[in-house]
């Protein structure tokens, strides 16, 4: 009976009614697997175009059988990914009340090609729009870079001009001060002896001549040993800042007492042996050689300045450099 029934009815609903229950024992058979739906007629088109079914199948799954032409621009926007050629299980949708075949015009394929072109042309445009952003961006970085190291070093060239000068002008301010002191001296030993008041006021006209100046120069020829005395000193003690300043320290009050005070021996005469000296200078080997250069002799266990050795402007010049060691943050440094 059934087969009788079968038998009577059209080949296309009887070939179409096999493969639903194929499908539907397939279901069965794999009831935990994922099924993606299509339509047949879709299918068959997106086939014809020379995709395969894997891509035909999931195309027209994600755009909901909506259209080949989705299904096709779908495809051509995930052509790259890694599932693209696997092929899933499909439940093929069937339109029994339409058993003719759909027939692909070399039309349709026209526009498909030309649709698929236009995608593809359009990708590469934006390809190439987004690489020269991407020059750009690079351009500006690079430039953006370059202004920023240029303006380091400029800053970083200033900052050391700046310091150099400062220290030049300090050196030249020191420089005008010791020569006033020196002539005001000058003038102060000359009026004691009972000069004329002539004769000291031309002496006063002369010490801001350039005559004036080299003598300076020629009495004060060591002040160059003495200053790189105090460099080297700041120089071999710069991690301990502490200690350098009680030396500086030291030295000045040694220099200064003795110019104030040049007739009392007591001051002129410096223990070797003293704690306190020892500790603040005389560990120091530039320290020492620093009160030499003032004068200073060894006689014994002593340091001692004989008065006759007593030189103010060599004193005064010390204490003008020590003066600027403690004062001037860039002494000795360039």
């Amino acid at each position: 009976m059934l087969a009788l029934f079968i038998s009577l009815l059209p080949f296309s609903i009887y070939k179409s009614s096999c493969i639903v229950l194929q499908q539907k024992e397939a279901t069965l058979f794999e009831s935990r697997m994922a099924f993606l739906e299509v339509k047949q007629k879709l299918l068959r088109k997106v086939e014809s175009l020379g995709f395969s079914r894997a891509q035909a199948a999931r195309a027209l799954h994600v755009t909901g059988n909506a259209s080949f032409e989705d299904a096709i621009d779908w495809i051509v926007h995930h052509e790259n990914d890694p599932d693209i050629d696997q092929v899933p299980l499909v439940a093929i949708e069937i339109d029994i009340e339409s058993p003719e075949p759909f027939h692909i015009t070399e039309e349709m394929k026209k526009k498909a090609n030309e649709l698929r072109d236009q995608i593809l042309k359009e990708k590469e445009k934006e390809e190439k729009e987004l690489e020269k952003q991407r020059e750009k961006d690079r351009n500006r970085s690079g430039k953006e870079l370059q202004e920023a190291k240029r303006m380091a070093e400029g800053t970083e060239w200033k900052r050391y001009k700046d310091s150099r000068q400062a220290e030049i002008k300090e050196e030249k301010k020191a420089k005008e001060k010791v020569l006033q002191t020196l002539e005001q001296n000058k003038i102060e030993r000359k009026r004691d002896l009972g000069m004329p008041s002539e004769v000291t006021r031309s002496i006063a006209a002369k010490a801001i001549t350039i005559g004036a100046q080299e003598k300076y120069e020629h009495k004060s020829q060591n002040s160059g040993s003495m200053r790189e005395c105090l460099r080297s000193l700041r120089h071999n003690q710069k991690d301990d800042p502490e200690k350098v300043r009680n030396a500086f320290q030291t030295l000045f009050t040694y220099v200064r007492n003795v110019a104030r005070n040049p007739d009392e021996e007591r001051i002129r005469k410096i223990p070797l042996g003293n704690p306190l000296f020892q500790e603040r200078v005389g560990s120091l080997k530039e320290g020492t050689e620093f009160l030499e250069l003032c004068g200073f002799q060894r006689d014994g266990d002593f340091l001692y300045l004989p008065r006759d050795k007593v030189d103010r402007d060599v004193l005064v010049t010390a204490g003008m450099l020590l003066e600027s060691a403690m004062t001037n943050p860039f002494f000795g440094i360039l």
